[in-house]
């Protein structure tokens, strides 16, 4: 077999063979591929793409401007003052209206001469009847500013608004992400949105990504695009001091899976297919360089600070921390995407309102819930056993996170490879145990009769999923079998 260093040399070669951009004939850097191919397959038991395929080769980086301070909720209405807007939709939730966030929120407006309207309804973990209800207020009102106010849902449902604003006789599933709806590019200009996020968990102030519940199928979708990303996302450290214990480590969940995900998901070279125009590149391209760099950093500062948040929620350090590893985060997964754990999730939150109705302690609502971070994590220590052969030296940098040692400690530089993936499923229940976090799919109420609905629940999942390792770098490999070992690996741990 041939080392690992050998590939990577070859990879390279291949890649400066011929011009890959979209003009250019591609079947040199094709031919030079194949031998490449052949040994990939062996070193990492992956299948060639078709050959029809050509491969991505770029890779882009966007983000939205951030500000980051205690208090700077207090400037968000001299920024729509300087921008000139006429009217103003302000979305938050029942819960948001009545702390301090939104209290200066709306100080600032009203201190500008700000003409606005706010919309409070917006659902914890939103569902295709929340979003268009918010969807006909807007377009009521034909707003020329966006500021969302809130958590993710809130951030996520401002997102749909201002989409759907501007495209008024479209309908939602026009741009819900493929094979679930149309997945339409978005060609119009959107209208500014600032955000102002009140949870340390979706990093949405930063992606272009909205997600929401769709009760029908039973499981979570969402619209991916560069075009939703806010303009500015204010992260204001006074923001999160009204958070329950559990929302924060619900959201710090989230923010410890989209690094680990994008750290680990494919590389962007190894994505197919190649766009035949770059407007057409996806905004999750699969792991890069810069990527990395936001991933590794906020999955070092939660794996350090969400402890801390779960045992003393006014740990201010700890708060500020992970303020800015959810924002660190969302630029790196909101780039490189997230895969396994996050499909996993659609249909484990989804298929909960009819099925086991398991209600997360320390969330006020009136309905049955297991929060996104929680639905995330649940398949976390199985989905990272399945996807360390593919990486394991990227796998190993995690394990030694987790620990708490170097990467040079002779207990995980010595770990051979195929021990990689065991160690770090059991560093990661250790952790999760740590945060009281339910252990496994039985102990929300799911059991060994539920997993091949959530497998069909996962499976439509191909935005996420085509950027998993042994999956989405497999060709016609759909994912199936694999899914449902990762479910049955996540009964109970």
């Amino acid at each position: 077999m041939a080392s690992r260093s050998s590939i990577h040399r070859l990879m390279n070669a291949a890649r400066h063979v011929a011009c890959p951009c979209h003009a250019c004939n591609s079947s040199t850097t094709a031919a030079a591929g194949s031998a490449i191919g052949t040994m990939m397959s062996n070193a990492r038991h992956m299948a060639a793409q078709p050959k029809n395929q050509d491969k991505e080769y770029a890779f882009e980086i966007a983000a939205a401007n951030l500000r980051f301070g205690e208090g700077v909720t207090r400037e968000v209405g001299m920024d729509f003052a300087n921008m000139k807007a006429r009217k103003v939709g302000v979305f938050t939730d029942p819960t948001v209206e009545k702390l301090l966030p939104m209290k200066m929120a709306r100080e600032s407006l009203d201190a500008n001469g700000i003409s606005y309207e706010v919309f409070n309804k917006v659902s914890v973990e939103p569902t295709d009847a929340s979003w268009k209800e918010a969807i006909d207020w807007s377009r009521k009102h034909d707003f020329s500013h966006f500021l969302a106010v809130g958590g993710g849902s809130v951030m996520d449902t401002a997102k749909a608004a201002n989409l759907f604003t501007v495209y008024k006789d479209s309908d939602l599933f026009d741009f819900i992400n493929a094979p679930v709806g149309k997945g339409l590019p978005i060609t119009e200009k959107l209208r500014p949105l600032i955000a102002v996020p009140t949870t340390a968990g979706t990093g949405s102030e930063t992606t272009g990504t909205a997600i929401l519940d769709i009760p029908s199928r039973n499981f979570k979708t969402g619209i991916a695009n560069r075009a939703l990303k806010p303009m500015l996302g204010i992260v204001d450290t006074l923001n999160t001091d009204s958070c329950p214990t559990a929302v924060h480590i619900s959201a710090g969940l989230d923010v410890l899976f989209h690094s680990m995900e994008s750290y680990t998901a494919i590389p962007y070279y190894e994505r197919t297919p190649r766009p035949s125009n770059p407007n057409l590149r996806p905004a999750y391209q699969g792991s890069n360089p810069i990527s990395d760099v936001f991933s590794l950093w906020a999955l070092r500062e939660t794996v350090k600070y969400l402890p801390r948040i779960a045992k003393d929620k006014h740990d201010k350090e700890a708060q500020q921390q992970m303020l800015l590893a959810a924002s660190f985060a969302g630029i790196g997964f909101g780039n490189g995407g997230v895969h396994l754990c996050h499909a996993a999730s659609y249909p484990i939150s989804g298929l909960n309102k009819t099925g086991p109705k398991y209600k997360h302690p320390g969330y006020e609502v009136d309905k049955p819930i297991i929060p996104h971070g929680i639905s995330v994590a649940l398949t976390g220590p199985a989905v990272f056993k399945f996807t360390a052969p593919s990486a394991p030296d990227r796998h190993r940098l995690a394990l030694s996170i987790f620990s708490g040692l170097s990467e040079s400690d002779p207990s995980i530089s010595r770990l051979p490879n195929q021990e990689v993936g065991k160690r770090l499923y059991d560093e990661i229940a250790r952790f999760l145990d740590g945060l009281g976090v339910p252990r496994g799919l039985k102990a929300v109420g799911y059991n060994q009769g539920d997993v091949q609905r959530l497998v069909e629940g996962t499976l439509p999942q191909r935005r996420v999923l085509d950027l998993a390792p042994g999956i989405g770098d497999v060709a016609g490999e759909d994912g199936a079998e694999h899914l449902t070992t990762i479910m049955e690996d996540s009964l109970q741990y």
